[in-house]
């Protein structure tokens, strides 16, 4: 499967903003973007005009490398936002929040989502009781998540709870941190989102 292997902190600088790809390195002075504020390469800091579509599609980029999620996947949630009930904009991100691999990096117990996307496939996390390691599995009211009664396992997703304790516990989960569980309670709202998007960017693209 096609991963983006090159540096993350490349696409916080194409995208002019953090994307939070590398963890807690994204809050201190070491973020790429913070120290250099304008896209890499020879002609990074010459000022271009963007088109609409432009526009469109460096927002859909974002989305999806936030999420990290490839082209296909994120077609696919495309389809099934655009079939379902509601503003279809609110819809793909309610989608793309219920991710088993994004609801582990709200929990804290990665400290990115590309950390909590290899937690999952490493058959660290039990969902009602049963092993789930696929990333994208989505999450309904009345789960329950918990990371396996590993001694090794607990102490690296303490460790990360250590580091992330200013990080805010979003309101659709409900998190017992001492015993290393959670319970979806709720379904994400667009507020929850919890960084600037312009979803109908997205849905303007792909309505093409």
């Amino acid at each position: 499967m096609a991963r983006y292997l090159e540096a993350s902190c490349k696409l916080c600088r194409r995208h002019g903003e953090k994307l939070f790809l590398k963890g807690t390195k994204c809050s201190t002075d070491k973020c790429a973007q913070a120290r250099r504020p304008f896209p890499p390469g020879q002609h990074g800091k010459m000022r271009k005009k963007e088109s609409n579509y432009g526009m469109q599609v460096k927002e859909k980029q974002k989305v999806r490398r936030i999420y990290g999620v490839l082209e296909r996947q994120f077609r696919h949630y495309f389809r099934i936002a655009s079939s379902a009930k509601g503003v279809t904009g609110h819809v793909l991100l309610e989608l793309l929040e219920r991710r088993l691999d994004n609801v582990i990096y709200r929990l804290g117990f990665g400290l990115s989502r590309n950390q909590s996307r290899q937690i999952v496939k490493h058959n660290l996390v039990l969902v009602n009781g049963r092993n789930v390691n696929i990333p994208s599995f989505l999450v309904k009211i009345g789960d329950k998540i918990e990371i396996k009664a590993k001694e090794k396992t607990k102490k690296f997703v303490k460790g990360n709870l250590e580091q992330l304790e200013e990080r805010v516990l979003v309101p659709w989960i409900k998190r017992d941190k001492d015993n290393y569980k959670a319970e979806i309670i709720g379904l994400p709202k667009r507020e929850d989102i919890g960084f600037p998007v312009n979803e109908s960017f997205i849905v303007e693209l792909y309505s093409k």
